[in-house]
């Protein structure tokens, strides 16, 4: 069987083709690395992209702050935009962005995803309405199904949202995850997550209002981040620039505000945002009442993880005072946190001594920077409320030649205490880590694209399964050559520390209607006892006319689960599907997608995971008393 597979992969490789279906998916694929795809946040980016996919910025009414959600444009670009639409103004088509020198070939082809170029509509504005419905039906039993779990082995989840122009957005997300109950227990109201929310923009001096669900994100994320945030090549990417949004939450992740925030434009180059949040977060108590940790994987499958669901509340309220102007900025940033019971984290682990602790939290910091022509600075400096001290420092220059470079310098005090703070960092969090990254891009001609950074991390204090300060080093390579319709992308990546080794080579095919790509991934762990593991992938696509076919397969081999390997495959809309691989087997899917009317659209994907060295998958309640599982996805969506 395992030989039928490698030549099936190999021959549908050689004469099969598909249509990209989204050019940002591509942009994922290259900025994303291991580490990237495990972060909980990417469904958010995911859902994010999507977002902004079917409800694309007017260019010539957008803000520096709305641009400044597409991740893949530096400040440089954001305020070369900005620049030409106040000398030349509105653009008659998006074919003007090639008479901005900042924005290349890549981007300006990624901003056609997001953007488009309109006029203001003169009586009425449009009103859209979305209504989207999906559902993922295991075609397996997990042990929990039959034995723990207080509902259905189902998934599914709702989406509506209604938008008049891009001045209002309203809707309402509701979900349930497998194995949660659905109409009973505290889930008496139907679904387990429920997130509605208001966004009104551009009434006069006011510029952006959100009631109910909402995310925000202030300078570089010292304070406060619960926005969109990539890794470290994507860092490369948008150089380091700093984002400051408002915006609503319509994803199914945790970690929103829940309240109301605004935007004013107190005068010409003067803004100011406030927020205030009562928010109910899912948290182990201690036996006194107290609040161990607060938990964000948002599953309430079991009796225990039930009893953990909304026993904690946070009031947070905060904002920011930004002067923005002749690519000067300084912005003034504040948050404080109250809980409803105090945090008394278990310190017993060296790793955990420093914490946060207590009911309330203070926070405040300046960002800073400068964006002109070729170079832009930015930063931001933060202090806790007992005066720890948490800085972040970028400085980039670009060439005439097509060299980008790039400096990045942090120091997070190990005693530096947020609950909101999330920024670059190598262990993920803004404490305990110090360090310097320099990246470089490079684009000789249209056809070559080279990027590598170095990154260098100290950790003073002692993190988790180490007993002392520790440093490490990272290291990456990426070279993309284009010819015609091909794409060959090669990465190299190194960790010192680990000693771990991780290569992807990647051919692309593509024409306006066809495309093919093949992968492999490789790893090598040079401790200890050397372990390998390695994927060959191929994933198809094809578009005629209402009909888009996806299709795709991979064969993984790995020594352990420290080796295993990650596939990005294509999912229904707002789903972000990444795959985690380890031992011997098979990964094989299809999806359908429809335009069954003129409103009405349908997918369907059936995806199969069949594995060589097992009888059996997972562990605990998530066990499947099986070699293979199969999932189907269902969605509809009914837009008017």
């Amino acid at each position: 069987m395992r030989i039928k597979f490698i030549l099936l992969l190999f021959i549908v490789s050689l004469g099969s083709y598909a249509q990209e279906e989204h050019l940002w998916d591509r942009y994922l694929g290259q900025v994303m690395t291991a580490e990237d795809m495990e972060a909980e946040g990417w469904q958010q980016n995911y859902e994010l992209l999507c977002e902004l996919e079917q409800n694309p910025i007017n260019i010539n009414r957008t803000t520096r702050e709305e641009l400044e959600v597409l991740p893949f444009l530096s400040a440089q670009q954001v305020e070369a935009i900005m620049e030409y639409l106040y000398r030349y103004g509105s653009m008659k088509s998006l074919a003007e962005l090639m008479m901005i020198k900042e924005i290349g070939v890549q981007e300006r082809r990624l901003l056609q995803c997001f953007v488009y170029a309109g006029d203001e509509p003169k009586v009425a504005m449009h009103t859209k309405q979305e209504l989207t419905a999906s559902a993922q039906i295991p075609l397996y039993e997990r042990k929990g199904d039959s034995n723990g779990y207080l509902g259905d082995k189902y998934r599914h989840w709702l989406r509506y949202q209604m938008t008049v122009g891009d001045k209002i957005k309203l809707g309402l997300v509701a979900s349930k995850d497998a194995g949660e109950p659905f109409f009973k227990d505290k889930n008496r109201y139907g679904y387990d997550y429920y997130s509605p929310y208001l966004e009104l923009k551009k009434l006069g001096r006011v510029e952006t209002l959100v009631l109910g669900n909402y995310r925000v994100s202030m300078g570089m994320g010292m304070v406060m981040n619960n926005s969109f945030a990539l890794g470290k090549i994507a860092m490369l990417q948008s150089l380091g620039r700093t984002t400051n949004t408002l915006r609503a939450h319509s994803s199914r992740t945790v970690g929103y505000l829940q309240g109301v925030g605004a935007t004013m434009r107190l005068a010409k180059s003067v803004r100011l945002t406030a927020f205030a949040s009562y928010t109910p977060m899912d948290a182990t108590l201690n036996k006194d009442g107290d609040a161990q940790t607060i938990l964000t994987t948002g599953y309430h499958r079991t009796q225990t993880e039930m009893d953990k669901k909304n026993n904690l509340h946070a009031l947070k309220t905060g904002g920011q005072l930004r002067y923005d102007a002749n690519g000067l900025h300084l912005g003034l940033n504040a948050l404080y946190t109250h809980l409803d019971r105090r945090l008394t984290p278990n310190k017993t682990q060296l790793y955990n001594k420093y914490k946060p602790e207590g009911t309330d939290f203070m926070n405040a910091s300046i960002d800073y920077g400068y964006t002109r022509h070729h170079l832009a600075i930015n930063g931001e400096t933060a202090t806790d409320g007992n005066g720890h001290i948490a800085t972040i420092n970028t400085i980039s220059y670009t060439m005439n030649n097509g060299i980008r470079l790039m400096a990045l310098q942090r120091f997070y005090s190990y005693q530096y205490s947020s609950l909101d703070a999330q920024s670059y960092s190598d262990a993920g969090h803004v404490q305990n880590e110090s360090g310097v990254y320099l990246g470089m891009q490079w684009q000789p001609s249209p056809q070559w694209q080279l990027a590598a950074y170095a990154d260098y991390a100290y950790h003073p204090w002692p993190v988790y399964r180490e007993k002392a300060a520790t440093s490490k080093m990272d290291y990456l390579v990426q070279c993309a050559h284009i010819m015609g319709n091909w794409k060959l992308t090669a990465r190299y990546r190194l960790k010192m520390d680990d000693k771990v080794h991780r290569t992807r080579l990647c051919a692309e095919y593509a024409t306006e209607r066809f495309c093919a790509r093949t992968q492999l991934d490789g790893g090598y762990l040079a401790t200890g006892e050397s372990e390998f593991g390695a994927m060959l992938s191929e994933s198809l696509a094809y578009t005629h006319r209402w009909l888009r076919l996806n299709v795709g397969a991979g064969y993984f081999n790995t020594d352990s689960y420290d080796s295993r390997v990650y596939l990005y495959e294509s999912g229904p809309l707002y789903t972000y599907s990444m795959q985690q691989f380890y031992g011997e087997g098979i990964r094989y899917w299809l999806m359908l997608r429809a335009n069954a009317t003129r409103n009405l659209m349908l997918t369907a994907k059936i995806g199969v995971t069949d594995y060589f060295d097992r009888n059996k998958i997972g562990s605990s309640y998530q066990e499947i008393d099986r070699s293979s599982k199969t999932d189907v996805d269902i969605q509809l969506r009914w837009r008017i």
